[in-house]
């Protein structure tokens, strides 16, 4: 059975952050060498009282206003590690707001950087099994609510938004094959601690505190990914030279440079939406915004 994506639409959030509000609440900070090695210039930061849920409320609603029925949908993944509650999900939040199907399965997926690739995963299984026939994904995070002002591990590179994508069958396309792993032995390298269980549900703050070491996840980064990319292409026969375009998560200048040095990525094949002046900023075609 093949299996496409149909449509995809996203939210960024009305508030742009530059390097001037970072320099002015740091004064410390060389913003030009922050840009320089991470590539990021500007952030989308949420409203003090804006959820994901919210932002994923107006992401689904400008893909219902792209020909795509609510009442088609089968099938809803929320992917976020920003929930709405602890409990309830809030994918059956998110159903009740749509106005989607009762009848409807759904459930979120806790993960961030690979979240989308896992709930793609799912997607193609459930309709491959002849349990979905349209399956929608949203994907929605406001990190910046857990990032101190004066962090400058986290808060030059974290922005928030939310996008929604439709997943159907298809007579010609195809999704796939899939590489996954997990290692949860460097959890404490990037966490947030408070306000769970483990915390007794009590915050520092005003608010839980995401933590990241970066280096080491920079050096973490770099001994999976290559290896995660040539196993999936040995493993389905697929030559190197015969893909068009390498798209992988944006998460800073250095990483893209370096993933693609270690993969020997043509400039012309390394997409990025980043300022990065050593990659091609070249886009496919299917993902330019209309």
């Amino acid at each position: 059975m093949n299996i496409e994506i149909g449509s995809i639409a996203y939210y960024l959030p009305e508030n742009i952050e530059s390097g001037l509000e970072l320099k002015r609440d740091n004064v410390d900070w060389n913003i030009d060498k922050i840009e320089e090695k991470t590539g990021i210039k500007t952030r989308y930061i949420s409203n003090d009282g804006q959820t994901a849920l919210d932002m994923s409320v107006i992401a689904a609603n400008f893909l219902f206003q792209n020909k795509v029925n609510p009442k088609d949908i089968d099938f809803l993944i929320f992917v976020t590690q920003s929930p709405e509650y602890i409990l309830p999900t809030t994918a059956c939040l998110l159903q009740d707001k749509l106005g989607l199907s009762k009848s409807c399965i759904a459930f979120d997926v806790n993960l961030g950087c690979s979240g989308f690739v896992y709930a793609l995963s799912m997607a193609v299984a459930y309709i491959k099994s002849g349990f979905s026939e349209n399956v929608l994904i949203v994907c929605a995070d406001t990190y910046s609510k857990y990032i101190d002002k004066n962090d400058r591990t986290n808060r030059p590179i974290f922005s928030d938004a939310g996008s929604a994508t439709v997943l159907s069958k298809s007579t010609d396309s195809t999704i796939g094959p899939f590489e996954f792993g997990t290692d949860g032995s460097g959890s404490e390298k990037l966490i947030v601690k408070d306000g769970s269980s483990r915390a007794g549900y009590l915050c520092k703050n005003t608010f839980p505190s995401l933590h990241m070491d970066g280096a080491s996840v920079f050096m973490f980064t770099m001994s999976t990914v290559p290896e995660s990319v040539n196993k999936l292409l040995d493993n389905y026969g697929i030559n190197k030279e015969k893909i068009n375009m390498y798209i992988f998560h944006q998460a800073s200048k250095v990483v893209l440079s370096n993933l693609q040095r270690s993969l020997k990525i043509p400039n012309n094949k390394m997409y990025t939406n980043i300022n990065i002046s050593t990659i091609n900023k070249a886009m496919p075609a299917a993902l330019k915004k209309k």
